[in-house]
C-alpha cells in the first residue's frame, strides 16, 4: 500500500497492500481487485489485545484503545530474537503467523514471532468511528509510536527487553519498518524493509510507466495494444451515443452516466486498474493468504490482448475487464464515481470503504501522496490526471491541495525521503513491482543494503517458497537471512 494507492504486501487506486499487514497498493479496487478469502485456519493463533495511548504526542490525553496482535512461539529458544510483523492498511491476516519467509528466518533464528495490526485498520479500531476529525490519530508517526510502545511494554512483560528486535515489514510496512529502525533505533535492532516506498511524492507517474515496462517485459506490443485500447474508449467517451455499448461492453450496473472529468476519468482508472493491480502482484505466491486471482497474470493478460480474434484492442480490453469480473465474482461493474464518493464519505465501522478505503486515502491525503496519474507519456493509460486524484483530497476529507502538498513535504523532511542514515536496514525490491520507482534499489551503505529482484513483483520475497521459485527470488531469500544471522552475531 495498498501499497497502488489502496503500497498495498490492495481498490481502483492501488494501495500498497501486499498482505494483511504487509501492507501498500492502490486504493480504490481493494474491494474489488484485490479481494482476500476471509480464512479460518482453526484458530490456532489466537488474537491477542494490547492497550495502546490514543494520542502518544499528548501527555494530557489518557485515552487508551485495544490494538490487536498475535504471537508464535513456535520456534523460539531462549536468548533468541524477536521478530516483530508490522501490520498495513488492512486487516492483520493470521495466515502470517503460520506462513512466510519470516517465519523460516524465525525456526533457523529461533525467533519468537509477533504481528501487531495497524491502528484503525481490522480489528484495531481507537475511535467510535471515520469520521474526519477521529482519522487525525492515524498517520504513520502515530503507528510507529504503537510499534514503540508495544515493543517496550511486551519485552518487559515477557522478560525480552535485552533480546535483539527485529522490525518486518513490506510495501507501506516496509517503510514503517525502516523507519522504526531510524527513528526508535534504541528498540528495534535491525529491520526487512520490503517493497519500501520511502519517498513520498504527490505525483506519482513513475507507476505508470512500471506498468508499461512490466507489460513489455512479457510481449513488447502488449503496452502499445492496452493504450490503443485505452485512447480508443477516452475518445469514445466524448459521444454519449456510444453510452449503451460500451455499458454492454463493460457489463456495467448501470447505464454509462458522463457529466464531468471526474465521472470519466473515474471510469478509466477502474479498468486500468486491472492491468495496474495484475502487475503489481505478478506471479506473487499469495495463495495461502487467500488471495483471489493469483492465476491471472501478466501472461494471462497480454494473451488477452493479443487474441485477434476478439475483436480490436478495444474489444480485449473489454474482454480483460469481463475476466476480471469473473474471477472476482463480480455480476457487473459500478463505475460510478458517484457511488464511490458515496462510499467513501461513509465515516461507520461498518461502511462499505471501513475495511481500508477510506482510511488509506486518508493517509494519502495527509502524508504521502503516491497519486498514480496519467501524466508521463510514457504509459499505456490515458484520462486520469493528478488533478482527479488531488480534488479527492477535498471531496471526502476537506484537505486542500496546498495541505496535501505540504504533508507531504513534511512526511520527507521527517524520514528523510530517500536519504537514510542508519544502519542494519536491508531493502528488498522487485524490478516488476511499480512500488520500487519510491524505493531503495541500490546500496547506500555497506550497513543499508538493497536486494533488487529481477523478474518479481510486490513483496515476492515475503511470501513461502515454492518449486517454480526464480532463482533470483530463491537467492534474495537467502542473501536475507544471512544478513540477519550476520547482524543478530554482533
Amino acid at each position: 500500500m495498498a501499497f497502488r494507492v489502496f503500497p498495498f504486501c490492495t481498490f481502483a487506486y492501488l494501495w500498497l497492500f501486499c498482505v494483511f499487514a504487509v501492507g501498500a497498493g492502490r486504493y480504490k479496487s481493494f474491494a474489488k481487485f484485490n479481494q482476500v478469502q476471509d480464512i479460518n485456519r482453526g484458530g490456532v493463533f489466537e488474537e491477542q489485545w494490547f492497550s495502546q495511548k490514543l494520542d502518544h504526542f499528548n501527555g494530557a490525553d489518557s485515552r487508551v484503545w485495544k490494538q490487536r496482535y498475535f504471537i508464535n512461539e513456535a520456534f523460539y529458544k531462549p536468548g533468541g530474537p524477536v521478530f516483530l510483523m508490522i501490520g498495513g492498511e488492512g486487516p492483520a491476516n493470521q495466515a502470517w503467523m503460520e506462513y512466510g519467509a519470516w517465519l523460516t528466518y524465525a525456526k533457523k533464528l529461533g525467533a519468537l514471532c509477533l504481528m501487531l495490526e495497524h491502528r484503525f485498520y481490522g480489528k484495531s479500531h481507537p475511535t467510535v468511528d471515520l469520521s474526519t476529525d477521529n482519522l487525525r490519530f492515524l498517520s504513520s508517526r502515530q503507528a510507529l509510536a504503537d510499534l514503540a510502545h508495544f515493543r517496550t511494554v511486551t519485552a518487559k512483560n515477557l522478560g525480552l527487553t535485552n533480546r535483539k528486535w527485529v522490525a518486518f515489514g513490506g510495501s507501506y510496512p516496509g517503510s514503517l519498518a525502516a523507519w522504526f529502525r531510524l527513528k526508535y533505533p534504541h528498540l528495534v535492532y535491525a529491520s526487512v524493509a520490503t517493497s519500501a516506498p520511502v519517498y513520498a511524492t504527490v505525483n506519482f507517474p513513475e507507476y505508470l510507466e512500471v506498468v508499461w515496462r512490466s507489460l513489455a517485459s512479457m510481449n513488447a506490443e502488449c503496452p502499445l495494444l492496452v493504450k490503443k485500447a485505452s485512447d480508443t474508449l477516452a475518445e469514445r467517451l466524448k459521444d454519449p451515443k456510444t453510452y449503451d455499448n460500451i455499458t454492454k461492453d463493460f457489463n456495467l450496473c448501470s447505464k454509462l452516466q458522463i457529466q464531468t472529468e471526474t465521472d470519466s476519468a473515474y471510469f478509466l482508472e477502474t479498468l486500468a486498474g486491472n492491468f495496474m493491480d495484475v502487475v503489481q502482484y505478478n506471479e506473487d505466491n499469495r495463495g495461502f493468504e487467500g488471495a483471489i486471482g493469483s492465476n491471472i497474470t501478466i501472461k494471462v493478460l497480454c494473451g488477452v490482448m493479443s487474441d485477434t480474434s476478439l475483436g480490436d484492442p478495444y474489444d480485449r480490453y473489454a474482454a480483460v475487464a469481463r475476466l476480471m469480473m469473473e474471477t472476482f465474482s463480480m455480476k457487473c461493474l459500478d463505475a460510478s464515481f458517484k457511488a464511490y464518493l458515496r462510499d467513501m464519505t461513509n465515516t461507520s465501522w461498518d461502511g462499505p470503504a471501513a475495511g481500508g478505503g477510506r482510511q488509506w486515502v486518508y493517509q494519502t491525503c495527509t502524508e504521502f501522496g503516491f497519486y498514480q496519474s496519467t501524466d508521463s507519456p510514457n504509459q499505456p493509460f490515458t484520462g486520469f490526471p493528478l488533478p482527479y486524484h488531488v480534488k479527492q483530497c477535498a471531496d471526502f476529507y476537506n484537505v486542500s491541495a496546498e495541505e496535501l502538498a505540504e504533508s507531504v513535504a513534511q512526511t520527507n523532511e521527517y524520514y528523510a525521503g530517500y536519504d537514510i542514515h542508519s544502519s542494519r536496514i536491508v531493502f528488498p525490491n522487485g524490478s516488476i513491482d511499480p512500488w520500487h520507482a519510491l524505493g531503495i534499489t541500490q546500496d547506500i551503505t555497506h550497513d543499508l543494503p538493497a536486494i533488487f529482484i529481477k523478474g518479481t513483483a510486490h513483496c515476492a520475497n515475503m511470501y513461502p517458497a515454492r518449486s517454480d521459485d526464480l532463482p533470483q527470488l530463491i537467492l534474495a531469500r537467502n542473501h536475507i537471512f544471512l544478513l540477519l544471522q550476520q547482524w543478530l552475531e554482533q
